[in-house]
This record gives C-alpha cells, sequence and structure tokens, in this order.
C-alpha cells in the first residue's frame, strides 16, 4: 500500500518531473524495495574461516555466511548449502545438498555430503529463511580445494644437495624442466621443505607468500603449502625452480650459538599435479633428474640478516631455455612424509609500505634513514654502482640520547644485510629469508648524498584480516591504540613471537596466552592460533608439562611455568568465548587436560609450591634512588595457585560443554579444594594476601579465588596499594591484563581510567610521550633522561602490555560478547560502554581537555558481521549508536535512569517498536536489541 501511494503521487506530479530522472528514481526506488521486501541476504561466505580456500585437509569442512538486511530484528531460521564438483553444475547435479535445515546456525556448519577426494575443487552456495519464512536469493558461487588426505598421494621424492661444504651455507638453487604438449585445465602445485623455500613456474614465483613452509614442530609436524599454478604453465617446455634458505629449520635460534635444531641439510619436496582438458591427468616433482647448484645468497640466517653478491647471480636460471649443464644432480632422500600436514593458517605476505622520513647524519658520523615506524620486514634498495662495491643496512629500533644510532639491545643478532653489486644498470636488492625489526637504517657503502627515495620498508606479517577499529577523542590514546597493532603486526609472523629484532624472536608461551583477547579483537586470529596450538600439544613433554616457548628449541626442562604453561588452557577456552569455536576445545581437550593434571602431581595437599616460575615478569622495580623503596613483587607460588584454578575452572566449563561427566565432577571437587589451601596458606581474615602486591589482588579476584565476603575488602586493599603508589600500576606481565578489568568490576572504574591515563612511568601512556610507535618490553625501556634500561633484555616491540586493548574494547568501547552457552562467539553481544570516565587523582575541575574521553568509535567484524559501538558525550546529551549484525541480538546498557530521557531515532524509547526494555536500575537502563542500527540521544 505504501509503495502504490507513492507511486499515484509521483503519477500526479509527474509532468514537473524529467522523464529521465523518472526512470532512474523508479529503478532505484524497486530495487531498494526489491532488497527490502528480500529482507535477507547473504554478503559473504566462508570455508575453515577463510574466502575461497585452497589445501584443505579436513574430511568436513566448517562453512561460514554473513547475512545482511535494510530492516532491524532480523533473524535465520533455516538454510540450504549445495556443493557440486563444477560450478555450472550448482544448477543441475548437485554433490550435496543439505535441504532445508531448521536452525539458525550459520557460523561452522560441517559439510555432511559425500567423501571429499584429495586436490578436488568444489563449489558451493547457501540461502537462507528469515524468522517470517522468506527465503534469500542463492549467495555467490565460493569455492574450496582439498589437500593431499593421505601419504600416497604424494608422488614427489625429497630431495637435497649432494654435498655441502661451505661453513657460511649459502642458499642452494634447484630446477628441472617439463614439457606440456596438451591443454591445460588446471594445474595445482604442492610445496614443502626442510628449511624456508622460493618457488618459481617460468620465472615467476609461486604465491606471494613469504617465510614458506612456515615455522612449526618441525619432526613431528611441518607444513605443505598448496598453489593454483595454472596460469604460470605454457604449452611446450617449462621450469619449475627453488631456492632453499636455512631459515628456523636449521639456522641459529635462541642463544649460545644453537643452530641445526630440526636438522643440517636442506631439503625440497615439491610435486604439480596437471589436469588436462582432455580428462587426462599427470604429476611432475622433484626427483633424482633435478639439478642443483648456488647462487647470489651466500648465507641467510633470521637474526643476522642477508648477504647477496649479485655478482654470482645465475640469470634466467628458472627459466625453461636456461643452460644448466654445469649444475649437479641432487640427491634423493628417503624421509618421512607421515608428519606433512596442510596450512591452515594465513601465510606471512608484504603488507604497508614506508618511505623515510628523515636522513640523519648522526653525531657519530653514521647516514641513518628514519622510517617513522618500528615495523617489522626489510628495506628495499635500488642503487647504481661499480661491479664489487658493497652496501651495507644494519637496523635498530631506537636512536640513543644522544642521537647515535643504537644495537646494543639487539645482543647477538647482527640484524645486516649486504649486497655486491654486478654494476649492471640500477640493481633492486631485498632479502629473501630474513627479516628485520627496526625503524632506523644504517646505510654504508653508497658514495654521494643518500636518496631516499631509493628505499622502501616493506612490512611483514601473517595476512589476518583486521577486525577491530579504535578510535577516542584522546590523540595519546589513539597513538596507544597504533602501538597495540603494531606491536601484534610485527609479531605475528606464523608464531606470536616475544620481539622481532634481537637474538630472540621464539614463541613465548605467557606472552601469547595473556595478549590473546587484545589481538582477536584487532585481527582474525583463529586460525593462527589453531595453527599454534597444534605444536603446543605437540611439544608438549609426555609428563604433560608445557615448554615456555613452542615450537620448543629450548632445553626439556624448559618448562611447566605459571601463566606460561597455562596457554594450554587459557587460549583454546578464549578463543571458544571469542569466536563460538567448540572445535578447538575437542582439538586440545587432552592436551589440556595434561596439562591440569601435571599440576596436580606437583603439587601436595592441593598446593602448586614446587617447580621453577618467572612469576609476575617485569613488574615494577624502584629505582635505588627512589624514596618510595617497596617492592612489588608477588610471590611465585601465590601467582602459580591461582592460575592453577583458573586452568581447573576452565577444564570444569570445557568438560560439562564437551559432555564430559566424570571429568566434571572431579575438577568440580578439585576446585574446591585448590581455592580452601589458597585461602588457608595465603590470606588473613580481613581479605589481605601474603604478598601485598597489585598482582596478587588482581590475580585472586579475577580467578575468584576469595570467598564472596572477603572480596570487597581485597578490592579495597587493591585501590589503596595503586593510590599509595601515587595512582601508579606496579605490575608485570601476570597482573596486567587482568588489572583494569578487576578494578571496573570491582566498582573501581575510574581508578582504572587513571591508571590508563598516566603520563609517568610506570604506566601504557609514558612510552607514548617518549615517542614509541609499538609497546615497549618495560615500562621504563628509556627513562626521562634518556637512558636505557638493561641491553640484556630491553625489546621496543614486544606486545605483552598492550594486553589492555582487551579492556579498551570491552569497557571503554563496550563491546564483549555473550559467555552464555549458546550465545558466544558475538551471537549475542552485551554492549556497556563505561561513558563517565574520571580521573580520582584530580579534582574535575582541573582535568585537561585531553585527559578526559568525550567520544570513542568501537567496531568489531564478527563471523556475524560489524558490531559497532559509537559514544559521544556532550554538555548536554548523550548520543550512541550502535550496529547489530543479522542473526545476533544484544543487551545493550544506556547510561541513564530515566526512561523520558532518552531518544531512539525519532522516538521516545518507552514507545519504540525494536527496543525491549529490559530493567532499569539507580545507574542504567538495560535494553534488549535486535539486529539493526539503532540511534539514541540521552538528554542529562
Amino acid at each position: 500500500m505504501q509503495l502504490l501511494h507513492v507511486i499515484k503521487v509521483i503519477y500526479q506530479k509527474a509532468h514537473f518531473i524529467n522523464p529521465q530522472k523518472l526512470l532512474s528514481f523508479f529503478c532505484f526506488f524497486f530495487t531498494i524495495n526489491l532488497i527490502s521486501a528480500q529482507q535477507i541476504e547473504v554478503t559473504k561466505s566462508l570455508c575453515e574461516n577463510k574466502i575461497n580456500p585452497i589445501g584443505i585437509e579436513t574430511d568436513a569442512p566448517r562453512l561460514t555466511w554473513i547475512l545482511a538486511s535494510s530492516k532491524r530484528n532480523v533473524k535465520q531460521s533455516a538454510y540450504q548449502i549445495q556443493v557440486s564438483e563444477k560450478e555450472k553444475s550448482l544448477k543441475n547435479t548437485i554433490l550435496w545438498d543439505s535441504g532445508k535445515i531448521i536452525t539458525d546456525q550459520s557460523v561452522h556448519v560441517n559439510y555432511n555430503g559425500p567423501k571429499l577426494i584429495s586436490l578436488k575443487k568444489y563449489y558451493w552456495r547457501v540461502r537462507v529463511w528469515n524468522q517470517n519464512n522468506k527465503v534469500s536469493k542463492w549467495s555467490t558461487i565460493n569455492t574450496w580445494q582439498m589437500g593431499l588426505l593421505n601419504i600416497f598421494d604424494w608422488q614427489a621424492e625429497w630431495i637435497e644437495v649432494s654435498s655441502e661444504k661451505s661453513e657460511n651455507r649459502p642458499s642452494p638453487l634447484f630446477r628441472n624442466k617439463f614439457k606440456v604438449t596438451k591443454e591445460i585445465e588446471s594445474a595445482t602445485a604442492i610445496i614443502t621443505s626442510h628449511g624456508l623455500y622460493i618457488a618459481y613456474i617460468n620465472g615467476k614465483k609461486i604465491g606471494d607468500s613469504y617465510f614458506t613452509p612456515g615455522w612449526t614442530s618441525y619432526n613431528k609436524r611441518l607444513q605443505y603449502q598448496t598453489y593454483d599454478v595454472t596460469s604460470l604453465l605454457q604449452k611446450g617446455d617449462n621450469a619449475i625452480g627453488a631456492i632453499l634458505g636455512s631459515g628456523w629449520y636449521r639456522g641459529t635460534l635462541a642463544w649460545e650459538g644453537n643452530k641445526d635444531l630440526y636438522g643440517k641439510n636442506l631439503a625440497l619436496l615439491l610435486q604439480i599435479n596437471l589436469k588436462y582438458a582432455d580428462g587426462t591427468s599427470e604429476t611432475v616433482g622433484t626427483n633424482k633428474n633435478w639439478k642443483t647448484t648456488t647462487g647470489e645468497i651466500l648465507t641467510s640466517e633470521i637474526y643476522n640478516g642477508e648477504l647477496i653478491d649479485a655478482r654470482h647471480k645465475k640469470k634466467g636460471w628458472n627459466l625453461p631455455d636456461y643452460n644448466d649443464q654445469d649444475w649437479k644432480l641432487v640427491h634423493v632422500v628417503s624421509l618421512d612424509k607421515n608428519y606433512l600436514v596442510a596450512t591452515i593458517n594465513e601465510p606471512i605476505r608484504k603488507q604497508e609500505t614506508f618511505k623515510p622520513i628523515d636522513v640523519i647524519i648522526t653525531p657519530e658520523g653514521d647516514h641513518v634513514l628514519d622510517f617513522g615506524q618500528n615495523l617489522v620486514g626489510f628495506v628495499q634498495i635500488k642503487v647504481k654502482g661499480k661491479k664489487g662495491d658493497e652496501i651495507t643496512l644494519k637496523h635498530a629500533e631506537i636512536l640513543d640520547k644522544n642521537g647515535n644510532f643504537y644495537t646494543e639491545n639487539l645482543r647477538a643478532a647482527k640484524q645486516e644485510n649486504k649486497y655486491i653489486l654486478n654494476g649492471e644498470n640500477v640493481e633492486t636488492f631485498e632479502p629473501h629469508f630474513t627479516w628485520q625489526g627496526f625503524r632506523y637504517v644504517s646505510v654504508k657503502g653508497i658514495s654521494g648524498k643518500i636518496n631516499p627515495e631509493n628505499f622502501t620498508a616493506v612490512a611483514l606479517y601473517s595476512d589476518m584480516q583486521q577486525t577491530g577499529s579504535f578510535t577516542t577523542s584522546n590523540e595519546l590514546i589513539n597513538k596507544l591504540q597504533h602501538n597495540i597493532e603494531w606491536g601484534q603486526k610485527g609479531n605475528f609472523l606464523d608464531v606470536p613471537t616475544d620481539c622481532p629484532q634481537r637474538d630472540e624472536r621464539l614463541g613465548w608461551t605467557g606472552d601469547a596466552q595473556v595478549f590473546f583477547n587484545t589481538a582477536s579483537f584487532n585481527m582474525q586470529v583463529d586460525n593462527f592460533f589453531a595453527k599454534w596450538m597444534k605444536d603446543v600439544e605437540a611439544d608438549q613433554l609426555k609428563n604433560g608439562s608445557v615448554p615456555h616457548v613452542i615450537p620448543n628449541v629450548l632445553n626439556s626442562n624448559d618448562s611447566g611455568s605459571a601463566g606460561w604453561a597455562d596457554v594450554a588452557t587459557i587460549i583454546p577456552w578464549d578463543m571458544y568465548l571469542n569466536y563460538g569455536d567448540k572445535k578447538i576445545l575437542k582439538d586440545q581437550y587432552n592436551s589440556m587436560k595434561a596439562w591440569v593434571d601435571y599440576i596436580t602431581s606437583q603439587s601436595k595437599d592441593f598446593l602448586w609450591n614446587s617447580g621453577t616460575h618467572f612469576g609476575d615478569w617485569l613488574y615494577y622495580i624502584p629505582e635505588k634512588n627512589d624514596t618510595e623503596t617497596r617492592s612489588a613483587e608477588t610471590d611465585k607460588f601465590l601467582i602459580a595457585q591461582c592460575f592453577y584454578a583458573n586452568s581447573t575452572q576452565i577444564m570444569i566449563n570445557t568438560s560439562l560443554l564437551l559432555n564430559k561427566p566424570d571429568d566434571f565432577e572431579r575438577y568440580t571437587t578439585l576446585l574446591k579444594n585448590i581455592k580452601q589451601a589458597f585461602i588457608k596458606k595465603y590470606t588473613s581474615p580481613d581479605g589481605v594476601l601474603s604478598s601485598n602486591s597489585q598482582t596478587a589482588y588482581v590475580l585472586a579476584l579475577q580467578f575468584d579465588m576469595l570467598p564472596e565476603n572477603m572480596r570487597a575488602q581485597a578490592a579495597k586493599h587493591l585501590a589503596d596499594n595503586i593510590k599509595s603508589y601515587d595512582y601508579h600500576l606496579t605490575t608485570g606481565f601476570l597482573g596486567t591484563p587482568y588489572l583494569c578489568h578487576v578494578l571496573t568490576r570491582f566498582g573501581y572504574h575510574d581508578l582504572a581510567y587513571t591508571l590508563l591515563m598516566q603520563k609517568t612511568y610506570p604506566s601504557w601512556l609514558y612510552p607514548v610521550t617518549m615517542g614509541a610507535t609499538t609497546i615497549w618490553e618495560r615500562w621504563d625501556g628509556q627513562k626521562p633522561n634518556g637512558d636505557f634500561q638493561t641491553p640484556a633484555m630491553n625489546s621496543f616491540n614486544h606486545y605483552a602490555y598492550g594486553a589492555i586493548g582487551d579492556w579498551m574494547y570491552k569497557t571503554l568501547g563496550g563491546i564483549k560478547s555473550s559467555t552464555s552457552i549458546s550465545e558466544v562467539g558475538y551471537k549475542k553481544s552485551i554492549i556497556k560502554p563505561y561513558i563517565y570516565n574520571k580521573l580520582v587523582s584530580k579534582n574535575e575541575n582541573e582535568q585537561t581537555k585531553d585527559e578526559q574521553l568525550t567520544m570513542i568509535q568501537s567496531n568489531l567484524e564478527t563471523y556475524y558481521g560489524k558490531i559497532s559501538s559509537h559514544w559521544q558525550n556532550n554538555e548536554n546529551q548523550i548520543y550512541m549508536d550502535i550496529t547489530i549484525p543479522v542473526n545476533t541480538s544484544a543487551e545493550l546498557h544506556i547510561p541513564s535512569n530515566n526512561i523520558e530521557s532518552v531518544i531512539e531515532g525519532d522516538s521516545k524509547l518507552s514507545k519504540s517498536e525494536n527496543v525491549k526494555i529490559i530493567e532499569t536500575t539507580s545507574t542504567e537502563i538495560i535494553v534488549a536489541l535486535g539486529s539493526g542500527s539503532y540511534h539514541f540521544t540521552i538528554k542529562k
């Protein structure tokens, strides 16, 4: 009726309207109404959390789709999936049709059709019905392609260099030729290596990934990558080539000259499966006929960098017509293929690029480029010079207080790339199998003035989708968020590393678990961590203890530290809460259980007071000349008992979720005994803990170690402790992530906000005021007078303290998921932003403008779509703009106790048809929202 009325009005006034404009209007109007009539549509489809993935190894891939609608309160009531072996067959011959399935599930829906075939490509689409039984259009057709599903699918052979005498271990080249005589329908390359590889077909690089095959527990799990190489092949002669680098496999790792940790010899395994248009197929791959030599990469190490001598370059070595008569035949080796696994996480790719913002001549005479951002990757250089000229690029994160190039904190890592010119025209260089962490680059060997246009810094990190954004009215907080994001980018190179620059770059478990929640706001990290958690289980000791670093390249006894080894339970549980992924709990359950049972075996009378622990790593220690001489140290065994309880609680939750009643009962009893032992050992009746530190109270309150009647007292002791340090935090790696959460939970939100806004050491904003562009490892990595902390451990890109981002998103932005079983993964959102933020260390009229938050825009892309929580606090009113994805719901907390003062859109809240009031308290109105966008105005 509404449409007919509009048409009637337009018709009556048509003689006043240009006919062409009238036609355009009708087309637009009918399109909008058609979408409106459909009410729901599929906008994005994922398989195993990726778009059109290739190399899937699971026999039941999980399918996800994101929905959109122009209307509010729209939900899915049913879906139908169709899968075919050919795109056109989706209109006639279907491999699997789910039929109409009555459910609102749209995330991680398992394929349930006929058995899947190795390397086969499958086409799929989905349509859904809304709550009114209106069906959507079919989605666009998406694909997935399988990997190699059994060992017999491997026809290629492992090949190595016949002999290797050079101490520098130059990167070997491998090549072979083959002929294509038929029209190719499709070609798939499957590649892995001992060491890192770069592969080519006819001179063109296969894929755009770096540092493949990635880093895993190589002797237990070695990844292979799958590529569609159809477009790289040609009729007639074709050449396949590959370069290998030492990488993590045999390069130096950790300390004391550790190398060859997985083996001494580099090896390549590569095959191409060709499918011809006539229905026949062929496989070509590494075998005894391949040849090898060395080229321009004379040495390449992750820590030390790369030496490239262009005078040794083999021009055209990866092209079909190259003469390789001087090359040697490879050595075929019998190596196990049973531990080869498909890659499930995103590859490392080139990302942002930076040009120098300044060229500096330091007091010591170094020529230094400043790229303006502490990043991880390498520098591309274009240079023209004489044959034999040597260019050296050294990398550093920071200049010292005198403005000189500072590399002492790199310890034994050289972070140095050298290029020797061949003298032919303009030459372009970049490293192949190494990366650096840097903002500043020292350049030596270039005669004359340095042209900054000839240098480009390239950021490298695992290619995960950015999912979160967090912007405020406070520029320092915005810079902090920037630093958190870049700390994550620089340390998420296939594994979550502790730092990207010094002689370490290891997958420290404690750092990863404390940062996981923040990481999952910033990026889509579930595939990244699902892969890494498989290595946690692979390297877990037989007794259940978990190593300090994963993959484990330390000693076997370097394991079992509280808060580090608890990665085995904490990340799987948090991944379930954040992504609704029950599979991670099923996959990791035995590992989780083994860890908690290990702690129990090491405990006496339910007290875990044995073993070696890092404790609250890098907590605040006052300067020697500081008048405040108290220590913020926390008893390591008190910390251990708290994490023992937390991991046991996770086992209770998981065993209940996975329907394991015996484990549920056992861990429930165990947790009761753990907490009783804690109270007896570490507490007094008035809530004072034996360690009177911030971290002690934070962990005891975060993990509910105290009975209800003691918690308020303990929270007050925590608040008093913070005030006694002049409103500063003193926590280290284990206390910091939970500090502000605990304060907010127990009624001290303004104190938490005060800690966030502190600009003096120790605080989150202190490094920002010192010019940091990433998160520092230490609260005082550089002191106010310009001096540095001990160079033995002083990274300026170390994400652990960036864990405050979780609280910023959840509390200031107000976005978090419900934790109810059927609502995790943002199936239901809790939107509760804290809009009234005050500094308790100052009177309100003393607060400067930059110490107040008047606006926050926070967004999160979930597997249901985008959640937005935007608010602005003006003098007379508050605005809130909320977006809830289709097929989800939300509970919104509005900061007012007067329903009549709240307007939604153009209507009073009390009369809004789409907002249901749940409860009104003395401080807020709680409402239920369905999907859609909402604009609230709250009059003060």
